[in-house]
């Protein structure tokens, strides 16, 4: 029981307190913070990848490298957006060395993206539609070109403002506001309404995924040693 308590408490911890206690030793108190945006991770590397696999080798790259370079944390950006800001690099630096076997006008495989937007409460012609729904949405985002579909996950998705988006972009406010514009443009207004409040119900990541991607990265620390 104290147990839960305590790590009840942990969790409730800011991300600079968490950041704090790692780098004085509690290097277990690290998973706090990777489960805390596993989701997020996720779902900006996916939109730049476009691949399940990739997008999580991206998070144990992001989350290792955030990890070594814990010190540098300045604190003058959110947690989240210096985290994000790593991740969105990673990616980018994969898709630049990515040894491109099929044109561009080709269309690249997506996957495979378990949705769930089923609530206990509708009754199976309503999930269906709703699963159908998420389905069409993530289809839409996924087929946006990078520029758009980058800033449109991380705005109307995972809800950053536009001064964190362009901090992790390293955009100006006004060129996420046009891509943004555009990009909501392209995948069709009608669409997101449609969808309304599930839209954060997509590109889940959680459970057993979750899981091994703290794991991973826990058995990668040890390796380099920089964990101890």
């Amino acid at each position: 029981m104290m147990e839960i308590l305590e790590r009840a408490k942990a969790e409730a911890w800011s991300d600079e307190e968490v950041v704090r206690r790692v780098l004085e030793g509690e290097t277990a108190l690290y998973e706090i913070l990777m489960r805390r945006y596993n989701q997020r991770l996720y779902r900006v590397a996916r939109a730049i990848l476009r691949d399940d696999a990739e997008a999580e080798d991206v998070m144990q790259d992001a989350y290792v490298r955030a990890y070594q370079h814990l010190d540098q944390f300045a604190g003058r950006a959110p947690f989240s957006t210096w985290l994000t800001r790593i991740a969105v690099h990673e990616a980018f630096a994969r898709i630049r060395s990515r040894n491109r076997k099929q044109s561009l006008d080709e269309g690249p495989d997506r996957g495979d993206i378990t949705v769930s937007l089923t609530d206990i409460s509708l009754n199976p012609e309503q999930s269906v539609s709703n699963a159908e729904t998420g389905r069409l949405l993530e289809e839409a985002v996924l087929n946006l070109p990078e520029h758009y579909r980058t800033v449109l996950m991380l705005r109307d998705v995972e809800e950053l403002s536009t001064a964190e988006t362009a901090e992790t972009l390293g955009l100006t406010e006004q060129n996420v506001k046009v891509r943004l514009h555009r990009g909501r443009a392209l995948v069709r207004k009608w669409l997101f309404a449609r969808v309304g409040g599930n839209a954060k119900g997509t590109f889940p990541f959680m459970g057993v995924r979750c899981d091994r991607v703290v794991r991973l990265v826990f058995a990668r620390l040890e390796q380099t040693g920089v964990e101890n």
